[in-house]
């Protein structure tokens, strides 16, 4: 049987610089999932035609910036992560060779083999946000799990984190003993069977 061991990570996106290559149907798909998640991500996309729905979605974000352009690797400059979307897998294995010469962390829309990262589901309610990956098998399951997820936490588990998170504050004594203490509170949250 096959494990997953890929890291899970939250990123600050805000503090990093996107580069997506691709204004089509999958570069609307990942831009969209980006704002979703993190709608501070500072973008630069890049395409020689963007669809209508990709530029509704990016001039919906001002931090998002458009360069009707092909690729070339000019655009790497200054960038942390890149995300290729293109129709066309000589041009995704082109960004992703040039992105890993010069250490960037790139995803290769459905090409498993090409990505140092996947963009798995993710569920987020108000301070909660939960990963899902799948090891890049199924990105259809990770979606549904989400919907699921999305469906089954009320809505007022931020309130539940926002109080744990004051109870924290009054904690007196070591790390040890603060540890001990959140332990014991959040273990009332889960019962044998129950939630």
């Amino acid at each position: 049987m096959s494990k997953n061991t890929l890291y899970p990570i939250f990123l600050k996106a805000h503090e990093l610089n996107f580069l997506l290559i691709g204004g089509g149907f999958v570069g609307t798909e990942k831009l969209s999932f980006l704002l979703k998640s993190s709608p501070e991500a500072q973008v630069t996309a890049v395409s020689k035609e963007f669809n209508s729905e990709f530029l509704e979605l990016a001039e919906s974000a001002a931090n998002v910036t458009l360069i009707q352009d092909v690729y070339h690797e000019k655009y790497l400059g200054g960038k942390h992560i890149v995300i290729a979307a293109t129709n066309f897998p000589e041009i995704n294995r082109q960004i992703h060779d040039e992105a890993k010469e010069r250490y960037i962390l790139v995803n290769v829309a459905d090409t498993p083999e090409l990505c140092d990262f996947y963009l798995g589901g993710i569920v987020t309610k108000g301070n909660l946000k939960i990963a899902i990956s799948t090891n890049g098998k199924s990105p259809t399951t990770a979606k549904r799990l989400r919907q699921l997820l999305e469906e089954v936490l009320p809505e007022e588990v931020d309130d539940l984190l926002e109080n744990l998170n004051a109870y924290r504050d009054t904690l007196k004594g070591d790390f040890e003993y603060k540890v001990k203490a959140m332990n014991e509170i959040t273990g009332l949250l889960v019962e044998k069977g129950k939630v």
